[in-house]
C-alpha cells in the first residue's frame, strides 16, 4: 500500500483507527479522517468552518492521542463533524486545523459517539518508507 490513506481495524470492544502518509503529519491527518469515518461518511461533511487545534506531548504517540482527543472534544462541544485536516508538528507541538460543519442528523446519519482515543494499539512509526499513526478509540 503506497501513499496516504486510512482504515479501521478490528478490536474486541471498540474500533481502531489508522492513518498512513508520506510524512508523520499526513498520517496524523489521515488518522483524523479515520476517526470521522467511525461516526459518519466523511464525503457527506462539507469543510465549511475551520477550527484551530494545538497540543503538546513528550512523544509522537502521545501527541496522536492528544490530537484525536482534541478533535473529539471539538466535535462534542461545537456539535460539528470534520472532513479535512492539516497538521504541522514541530518538536513536541502539534498545530492543526480541522474543517467541517454542524451536525445534521438526517444528512450525516451519525452511527456512534466516540468517547475518546486510547493507548490501546497505539503506534506512530515510519515503516517501509511511509508513516503509520494508529490507536483504538472508545465508542
Amino acid at each position: 500500500m503506497a501513499g496516504a490513506g486510512w482504515e479501521h481495524f478490528h478490536h474486541v470492544a471498540d474500533i481502531g483507527v489508522r492513518g498512513y502518509g508520506a510524512t508523520v503529519e499526513e498520517a496524523f491527518a489521515q488518522a483524523a479522517l479515520a476517526l470521522t469515518a467511525v461516526i459518519a461518511d466523511p464525503a457527506a461533511i462539507a469543510p465549511r468552518t475551520p477550527v484551530t487545534i494545538e497540543c503538546t506531548a513528550p512523544d509522537q504517540e502521545l501527541l496522536l492521542v492528544d490530537w484525536l482527543n482534541a478533535l473529539i472534544y471539538e466535535m462534542a462541544t461545537r456539535t460539528m463533524l470534520f472532513s479535512r485536516f492539516t497538521v504541522r508538528i514541530v518538536g513536541d507541538r502539534l498545530m492543526g486545523e480541522a474543517w467541517g460543519e454542524a451536525v445534521e442528523v438526517a444528512r450525516h446519519a451519525p452511527a456512534v459517539e466516540v468517547k475518546g482515543a486510547t493507548y490501546t494499539c497505539l503506534k506512530v512509526a515510519e515503516e517501509a518508507g511511509r508513516w503509520l499513526a494508529q490507536c483504538v478509540v472508545d465508542v
